[in-house]
């Protein structure tokens, strides 16, 4: 029976002589072992960095906020009273020494200082007739033409006239001061403030006050050290780890609110003998001249106090020192070039370095670059750590955290 088109063809794979199936075998290894993936190359040492430790003096600073004050700040007032004329200097500029900053009205104190000046004039004529007087009778007297009574009544009346005579001198004296003090200068070189009355106000002591001027060199710096600041300084002293400046002689440096150094130093006039009650610290002030006024009084800025040592400090790279579950630690590198753990005590910052209080003996190779590979015990490559410029002077500030210093310092 004829199958049609419906009918199933069979299908039978090609077959390939023996030799030729060896070949396609042979081919599809080869192109196997082409794609498939190269091993990891074979793992050499570490290539780490490292400081050979050393013990040296390091200066350290206290630095706390502050804020500066004038030396010397005057306020501005009218001694008599009277109608202001004018204002006639501007507000807010520098003003000199005896400088005019107001005008009173001075017509009513003339007319005082007139008055005192005749009031003056008839008690020295009136001393004169007494003076006359006496000296007429003291002769007659002696010729017992009159008595001594009469020579006693113009002794006391010559007395009477000199002593008004002082006491109009001492009116005019005070005529003379009132009439000065209507013209208000400025007793010192300064800033000025606003003027705090109108032009036109009437004088009085209920509102005397006129303006203020602030002396602008030299600027006080003041700042409060609190009990437990000072108590750790004082321990640290007893204790040896710091050393203070010789005879308390400390230097303030300031730092402006944008971070710049002021680049005058100035150095501690005064220092409160009590604690506030309120706020358990105590008041500091140090004096630097200000000749170009760059500080104002009121103004916020910081008080680096200069002057103590910390003797024999040990100093390491920030990211030398990292965090583990039982704290901070550093690897030390020894002689065949093997690191090992060793847990430190950290203190405070200095510069791109930090103080380590125990842990760490001078002569020592700690690890810098590269220590966050590294297993106890393993085989490294060293070479010296390129030290960068050494750091300004520590700040006496407490220890950072090293967990985040040593996460901070692993960031790329």
């Amino acid at each position: 029976m004829h199958s049609g088109i419906f009918a199933t063809r069979s299908h039978t794979p090609p077959s390939f002589p023996a030799p030729l199936r060896i070949l396609l075998v042979a081919v599809a290894l080869a192109l196997t072992a082409c794609n498939k993936p190269p091993g990891p190359p074979a793992k050499g040492p570490s290539h780490v960095t490292f400081i050979t430790t050393s013990a040296r003096d390091t200066p350290v600073f206290l630095e706390l906020v502050a804020q500066t004050q004038s030396s010397r700040q005057v306020n501005i007032q009218a001694r008599v009273n009277g109608f202001l004329d004018k204002r006639v200097y501007t507000e807010g500029s520098m003003v000199k020494e005896s400088q005019v900053l107001f005008l009173m009205d001075k017509k009513p104190f003339q007319a005082q200082v007139d008055g005192a000046k005749a009031a003056l004039q008839r008690q020295q004529a009136a001393m004169m007739v007494a003076k006359q007087n006496l000296d007429r009778t003291k002769p007659l007297v002696e010729q017992n033409a009159l008595s001594q009574k009469d020579l006693d009544d113009a002794t006391g009346q010559y007395e009477q006239a000199a002593a008004a005579v002082e006491q109009s001198k001492a009116q005019l004296t005070q005529a003379q001061l009132n009439l000065s003090y209507a013209t208000i200068t400025s007793p010192v070189s300064g800033i000025s403030s606003y003027a705090q009355q109108a032009d036109g106000t009437y004088l009085s002591p209920s509102n005397s006050q006129l303006t203020t001027v602030a002396v602008l060199s030299p600027m006080w710096i003041n700042f409060s050290i609190s009990e437990n600041v000072f108590q750790n300084v004082r321990d640290s002293i007893e204790k040896g780890v710091l050393k203070p400046a010789p005879d308390g002689n400390y230097e303030v440096e300031v730092v402006l609110v944008d971070g710049t150094l002021y680049p005058e130093r100035g150095r501690i006039t005064f220092t409160q003998p009590e604690y506030n009650a309120k706020t358990g610290t105590f008041l500091v002030r140090a004096s630097v001249a200000n000749p170009k006024g760059l500080l104002l009084p009121n103004q916020y800025v910081r008080a680096r106090i200069h002057g103590a040592v910390r003797p024999n400090a040990i100093l390491v790279p920030q990211r030398s020192v990292q965090q583990g579950p039982k704290g901070a630690f550093v690897w030390i590198l020894d002689r065949e070039n093997k690191v090992q753990q060793r847990p430190v005590t950290t203190g405070a910052w200095h510069g791109d370095d930090w103080f380590i209080n125990e842990g760490v003996q001078p002569g020592e190779r700690v690890v810098v670059d590269g220590a966050y590979t590294l297993t106890p015990g393993a085989q490294v490559e060293a070479a010296p750590y390129a030290a960068r410029t050494p750091a300004a002077p520590a700040p006496l500030t407490p220890p950072p955290d090293p967990a985040k210093a040593a996460s901070a310092s692993a960031k790329p």
